[in-house]
């Protein structure tokens, strides 16, 4: 689905001498199935956008749409659930839960869905599989290395099978090794259909490739893309 922004600004503590606008006046359009770097130097407002176009956070003004279906004005409960089926979430630091093997790692947003746990299990497996991570699968997530972590991540992330991958700076805790590998599984998720949003000022990822579109932000502007 195209996501589509018109004249989007985000101000913290609006109404306040402390006000903040982190995003002023953004006007864009995400295509479908094509890999998108968001690219910025710290608090050019790149995370900022990407979080409410995530549905994690709320515009203060202007519109979003995703599809025909405006979510800067849906309830938080419509968000919710939009949220869940619609977007997979990469975080810089891969937020593993510590003390759970990766197999209930990867599970783990797919319990409030309740699908059919046998199946719920046989796809979180696929994915495991898919990533070469099957074999690490009972093992708990402490003990795995940078690389193994951030497949998790991925397999996670897709674990509600979302049209959308949402992926915040993924490789700013890596090096340029894993870095290379991390866009060449970005390569895989396009290549089965998947639209994917990135963050970063890493050149390698916004020099990749595998990025079909660079959209450059300053002072919470787009300025370049």
């Amino acid at each position: 689905m195209r996501i589509s922004l018109q004249d989007v600004h985000k101000v913290f503590n609006q109404g306040r001498p402390n006000a903040y606008p982190a995003i002023r006046g953004v006007t864009l359009t995400i295509e479908p199935n094509q890999v998108t770097c968001l690219k910025g130097a710290s608090g050019s407002g790149k995370s900022t956008l990407l979080s409410m176009i995530g549905c994690l956070s709320r515009p203060t003004s202007g519109r979003i749409h995703l599809g025909e279906r405006m979510l800067s004005s849906l309830p938080e409960r419509f968000l919710t659930d939009i949220r869940r089926h619609t977007f997979g979430f990469i975080f810089q630091q891969f937020n593993l839960i510590s003390g759970l093997t990766v197999l209930e790692n990867v599970l783990l947003p797919a319990y409030p869905l309740a699908p059919d746990f046998k199946q719920l299990k046989k796809s979180a497996n696929a994915l495991l599989e898919r990533f070469g991570l099957q074999h690490k699968a009972q093992s708990p997530v402490q003990w795995l290395s940078g690389g193994e972590a951030q497949r998790v991540a991925i397999c996670r992330a897709l674990i509600n099978d979302p049209q959308i991958l949402i992926a915040d700076e993924p490789t700013a805790n890596l090096d340029t090794r894993l870095s290379h590998a991390f866009m060449g599984q970005v390569r895989q998720l396009r290549e089965i259909g998947k639209t994917v949003l990135i963050t970063s000022h890493d050149p390698v990822v916004f020099e990749s490739p595998v990025v079909d579109r660079v959209i450059e932000l300053c002072d919470g502007q787009v300025v370049e893309g």
